[in-house]
Formats: structure tokens, sequence, C-alpha cells
């Protein structure tokens, strides 16, 4: 299958609510590309591998969350797609809690606005911290989700550490 890339600005259509909300106001949007999928491949494996795509040209947008002192501390961790979050490692430390999991995922669809399997770190509450792993950075044409299943988009890693609040931590994937 290949893919045709537009540029995301001008395809609503194909990008979640919030998304489109951030790439309004964003200066770097200009470098952001969308291309539709199957919303049967949205999983980063299986999108590769019927789209020809490598696992490491893809990041992974996964939210967690934990409580200290009872105050919920809710992270999204963006890894390369070949690596997992070190998230009883750093993230735990990083969010200062005594322990951590991944966002249910109802409330991540709820609280992101965005769909389950499409939610990207473009968009996200900016409550939430923004934790991302260096080897993001060093893909030349990273593929992220969208806010929905039914598109990818693709921008240069280093665009990601641009986002609002991102952190840029060494160690947040194994």
């Amino acid at each position: 299958m290949d893919l045709e890339f537009r540029d995301a600005r001008d395809h609503a259509d194909l990008l979640g609510v919030p998304v489109v909300k951030a790439l309004t106001d964003w200066p770097h949007a200009d470098r952001v590309q969308v291309a539709s999928i199957d919303p049967e491949l949205a999983d980063t494996a299986a999108m590769s591998g019927a789209y020809g795509t490598a696992m490491t040209d893809s990041a992974n947008c996964v939210v967690i969350s934990g409580r200290r002192n009872g105050e919920e501390r809710v992270a999204a961790c963006v890894v390369r797609a070949d690596t997992r979050a070190d998230v009883n490692g750093l993230v735990k430390h990083t969010l200062d809690v005594r322990k951590c999991s991944f966002h249910p995922m109802d409330r991540a669809v709820e609280e992101t606005g965005m769909e389950y399997g499409g939610i990207t770190p473009i968009g996200l509450s900016p409550e939430w911290r923004l934790l991302i792993d260096p080897r993001v950075l060093e893909i030349d044409r990273a593929i992220i989700g969208s806010g929905v299943r039914a598109s990818k988009l693709f921008l240069p890693g280093t665009l990601l550490a641009e986002l609002p609040g991102a952190e840029v931590l060494d160690g947040l994937a194994r």
C-alpha cells in the first residue's frame, strides 16, 4: 500500500480536533504532513508491515499516570516504536510517584479527545507533562498518531522537542 502525504493544516478531516487546534498555533505546523491509513492498521507494527515503514521511524505516545499525596500526575511519553518507556524507573521517578502505570484507556481517550491508537503528543493538555526520549529526535521523518486511527502524521523528529512543555529525557526508553 502507498501513502499519500498532504499538508496536515489543509486536512482537518484527517485529524483529531485537539490536533487541529494545536497545529493552528504551532509555528512548525508547515512541516507536518498527514497520510490516510486503514484504521484497522493503526497499530504501529501492523501499519509498518502494511505500508513498508520502519519501526525505527515510528514513535508511540503512551499516557502514564500515578499519584502522590492524593494528587494524580499524568505524563505523555513519546518513545521510538522499537523501544518501551521505562515506566517503573525513569517515568515513576520523574513524576515523583510511588507507583505508576498506563493511564486507563477510557480516561486517556476522554481526556485527550483523541481515539485510542491515534493519541499523539500534538494537542495534549498543557497540564500533562510531555516526556520525549532523545532517540525520537533523531528520526528524519517521524511517524506519529494524528488523534484518529484513520491517519498518521509525518514530521521531523526534532520538532517534537519544540512542542509546548516538551521535556527530552535521556533513558526514557529501553
